[in-house]
């Protein structure tokens, strides 16, 4: 059922129950009566427009679902959402662009919320080589293209600890949103081959805490480990939702490996 056809009341407790939050707990999270909250819920009191962008605060919802939630209440939007190829979100582009230069010479990545490659810097290519034009053609799912047997999955030397870091972290966002698209995402690349070989625990070179990629060149094994940055203060859709994936030097065979494939491109 698409949350954006129910009952605004519905779609409060909705979220809240998707929070794992009882009604007395939310009540007191959200600093208002049980009593309240179950008439808002129940549709025997009519939410205002503050009152309906406290809760959705308190209940941590993506902006683009508040923006679902006042539509489902007869109010406007709150928040924009600007295409990235928009002349008013330029300033904000070239600031994402800076973000991706500033990793040279290491691969660095912009994502949405689909894991759609938006951006790569110029270190981007050291993970694509082999892989069928096919593959490359916009869009790319970053998320596809790792696992694909054709793509990265068959380089990634620990495919089953990658699959299953990549399932971990793609649930916990499907929980978070309770986006449809994304849960068919997961499905599809619970079909791929190297899933079969998923399995939990990490490499014990970072003491269990960092997923590394290891991957498989003619240079020899590249191991990477990824921090993800946001625009924490993004107050547009699709800025909020934008992700960059900047890959890390695993050990010091990359570091200089890197280094010196970079220098001669």
């Amino acid at each position: 059922m698409n949350m954006h056809t129910q009952p605004v009341g519905e779609m409060i407790r909705a979220w809240r129950q998707r929070r794992r939050m009882s009604q007395l707990a939310f009540a007191c999270e959200a600093e208002i009566s049980a009593r309240h909250l179950s008439f808002l819920e129940t549709g025997r009191s009519r939410p205002s427009r503050d009152m309906l962008l406290h809760l959705a605060e308190r209940l941590d919802m993506p902006y683009r679902e508040r923006n679902a939630l006042m539509l489902a209440a007869g109010f406007a939007p709150v928040y924009s959402e600007t295409g990235l190829d928009n002349p008013d979100a330029a300033a904000a582009r070239r600031a994402v662009d800076l973000v991706l230069a500033a990793h040279e010479p290491f691969p660095a990545i912009a994502v949405d919320r689909y894991w759609t490659l938006v951006a790569g810097n110029a270190a981007l290519p050291i993970f694509l080589g082999g892989i069928p034009d096919d593959l490359l053609q916009p869009p790319v799912n970053v998320l596809r293209l790792s696992l694909h047997p054709q793509g990265l999955g068959q380089r990634i030397e620990n495919i089953g600890e990658w699959c299953a870091h990549v399932f971990e972290r793609l649930q916990r966002q499907i929980e978070l949103t309770n986006d449809e698209t994304l849960s068919a995402l997961l499905a599809e690349l619970k079909q791929f081959p190297g899933a079969a070989a998923a399995q939990s625990g990490f490499d014990a070179e970072f003491g269990g805490l960092i997923m590394p990629l290891k991957l498989r060149t003619d240079a020899g094994t590249l191991s990477f480990f990824t921090a993800t940055t946001v625009f924490g203060t993004a107050v547009d859709i699709t800025f909020s939702e934008l992700v960059i994936e900047t890959f890390m030097p695993g050990d010091e065979f990359t570091a200089r490996t890197v280094r010196a494939m970079m220098a001669q491109a």
